[in-house]
């Protein structure tokens, strides 16, 4: 009867493998990003002028912008302008020339022309473009315009 007692136990401490219910496909870490992305926009003085971008005015107005703070290094910066869309553009420079390219627009005073003052105010920037375009839009969640 012991030895009955004895191979029952063996039996039931032997389990199954447990399958697992997902697997690590590929794993990849990006730790530094080549370029950032800003998001511009044209503000206008007085502020219903019709006044709409186009891809000579951004990069027109980005050159005047890093001339005047940087001087002939700031025209070495290199700028790719990725879409332009009535009174905003999005714009790609190297990563590391994020932070003199954003102190040139912020120091920037604009430019008048007709009577009306334009000025690109730098909305949002980012070393990834997915957080840009995913956060689009949420200034105006709490607006009741």
């Amino acid at each position: 009867m012991d030895q009955f007692n004895s191979q029952d136990t063996e039996r039931s401490v032997v389990e199954k493998p447990r399958l697992q219910k997902s697997h690590e496909l590929l794993t990849c870490t990006i730790k530094t990003p080549s370029f950032s992305y800003i998001h511009l926009e044209l503000l206008t003085d007085p502020p219903g002028a019709a006044v709409e971008l186009d891809n000579l005015q951004v990069k027109s107005y980005c050159t005047a912008a890093l001339t005047q703070f940087l001087g002939l290094t700031g025209t070495a910066i290199s700028l790719d302008i990725l879409k332009v869309e009535a009174s905003a553009c999005w714009i790609r420079v190297p990563r590391d020339d994020l932070g003199p390219f954003a102190a040139a627009l912020t120091a920037w005073k604009g430019t008048s022309d007709g009577g009306v003052k334009r000025l690109l105010r730098i909305k949002q920037c980012s070393d990834w473009l997915g957080t840009m375009a995913g956060s689009d839009g949420q200034d105006q969640l709490w607006n009741n315009d």
